[in-house]
């Protein structure tokens, strides 16, 4: 969105106002009445300005900074999504779904089977998140691609979409996404929602709108009904549901934009209106931080990639853990005590003292840590049920003591190892890997790609897909990606 049909926009005070004033795109007249004059919380028409920026924001307007990181973004989630395909959760729901799928329209990452599209995107999504080795927008630990990636790329097969459309949706999606989050984050995340789910439904039906070339009215609909379904509680975290999340977010964004586009009706305050989304998930909303900057400012350039299998917020421990193992050479019988200062949000997320399974493993700073020691790993083998069982990893468990301290960053951690032997081991984090002042190279990508998908698909396909995914603006047909990283 051009930034002087922002402001125009913002100087209006209610929504009706905005499509008297500048309709961006021709209006269906509405057969039923359109929920657009309902009391709002805001003077600020959040729905609108989101739909009219999704609905004709142009592809040439994004930067190439950010194209790059859009392509960066594909090519990390599909290789989680392809790595993820084995494990027991996306089996668990195409067994229980399948029966009920419709026309075989899309296919699933690392996998034989093929559902219609809205199952693919749940699949998918659940693929892709299971091994909690997606990417992270830092500022909200929301997961962008699950909820986007996972319906555009299931949609591309089933209908022809280019590859400069595709990434366009994506890019747009997630940006999208990540803002709603920035809105509410973190009285949201506190009261306990899963923010990937109740902000990345936004991003999807956002990004299967721009697909469906719904105009400004539509738009604000689908946004209507994606408002209405947000999904996640982060009790789940530690089990199949967590994954069950931006799956789930996917599916319904496209539904959402699917109804909109045959008239379904929805409020087109939803976002900010009284009783709407805003107030019903947060005591908090900064509506600035939805729609300031659209189109100059970009949170997708701001996307970052796990190293680790776990968690976000134990990144700097791992880091620090595998550090001091390869510099003094440790034993796990010479560690006597591990000390952590962390950020307070570790041991919210992460507070598991006793892993039952690699899927709980990957919520306990305590097992995050002390198999980092022991192993020197922190990639999905580190997250395994034999990894959470290894005598020597329980035995050093044990021994790490955590405390949480408000001075410590996020992406930072202040560990001391005292040995057997009577040393004092220090390593301070300043910005864990991965971070944004230590981003993954394009290299390391394509490692950790590799890594997780070798065991799912032959090395050649790998490689193809990987180069699908970079060149993934030119494709003449983006739904040769979904092909190519299906299971023969």
């Amino acid at each position: 969105m051009a930034s002087i049909e922002r402001r125009t926009l913002l100087r209006t005070t209610t929504a009706g106002a905005v499509l008297a004033a500048a309709p961006a795109v021709a209006q269906d007249k509405p057969a039923v009445p359109v929920f657009a004059a309902q009391k709002a919380t805001t003077s600020v028409p959040v729905t609108h300005i989101v739909a009219r920026y999704a609905a004709t924001a142009p592809v040439e307007q994004i930067p190439a900074g950010v194209r790059k990181e859009a392509a960066r973004t594909l090519l990390n989630w599909v290789g989680c999504a392809v790595g993820g395909s084995t494990n027991p959760a996306p089996g668990r729901a195409v067994k229980a779904l399948q029966p009920f799928s419709g026309p075989p329209q899309a296919s699933l990452f690392g996998r034989k089977e093929r559902l219609d599209a809205p199952h693919v995107a749940l699949v998918n999504g659940i693929s892709s998140h299971v091994l909690d080795y997606d990417d992270t927008h830092l500022k909200t630990i929301i997961h962008p691609a699950g909820p986007v990636a996972s319906a555009v790329l299931a949609w591309a097969e089933y209908r022809p979409v280019s590859g400069a459309e595709l990434m366009n949706a994506l890019a747009l999606g997630c940006e999208i996404e990540c803002r709603m989050g920035n809105a509410v984050y973190p009285e949201h995340y506190q009261a306990g929602w899963h923010i990937t789910g109740t902000a990345g439904v936004f991003g999807s039906a956002a990004a299967m709108g721009r697909l469906l070339h719904l105009n400004e009215q539509q738009m604000a609909r689908a946004l209507g009904l994606a408002a209405t379904q947000p999904v996640g509680l982060k009790v789940q975290f530690g089990s199949d549901t967590k994954s069950f999340h931006p799956g789930r977010a996917a599916q319904n964004g496209m539904v959402s934009a699917l109804l909109a586009q045959a008239g379904f009706t929805a409020s087109e305050v939803a976002i900010e209106g009284f009783d709407g989304w805003g107030q019903a998930i947060s005591t908090r909303h900064d509506w600035g931080q939805v729609v300031d900057g659209l189109g100059e400012r970009w949170e997708l350039a701001l996307n970052t990639y796990k190293p680790f299998a776990c968690g976000i917020v134990s990144h700097p421990a791992i880091d620090a853990a595998i550090q001091l193992r390869s510099a003094n050479g440790l034993q796990p019988d010479a560690i006597q005590s591990v000390d952590l200062r962390v950020h307070p949000l570790v041991l919210n997320l992460m507070g598991k003292t006793a892993s039952a399974s690699g899927l709980e493993g990957k919520f306990s700073i305590f097992h995050a840590v002390a198999v980092a020691l022991v192993t020197g790993r922190g990639g999905e083998a580190a997250f395994t049920d034999r990894a959470v069982a290894d005598p020597a990893v329980l035995a050093v468990r044990g021994r790490v003591h955590v405390v949480t301290d408000p001075a410590i960053k996020a992406d930072q951690v202040d560990m001391t190892v005292t040995t057997a032997d009577g040393r004092t081991l220090h390593k301070f984090i300043e910005h864990a890997v991965g971070s944004q002042d230590q981003p993954m190279s394009d290299a390391q990508l394509e490692d950790k790609f590799s890594g997780i998908a070798e065991e799912v698909l032959p090395r050649d396909r790998i490689r193809r897909l990987m180069d699908l995914c970079w060149g993934a603006w030119d494709l003449p047909d983006a739904g040769e990606i979904g092909r190519a990283g299906a299971a023969a």
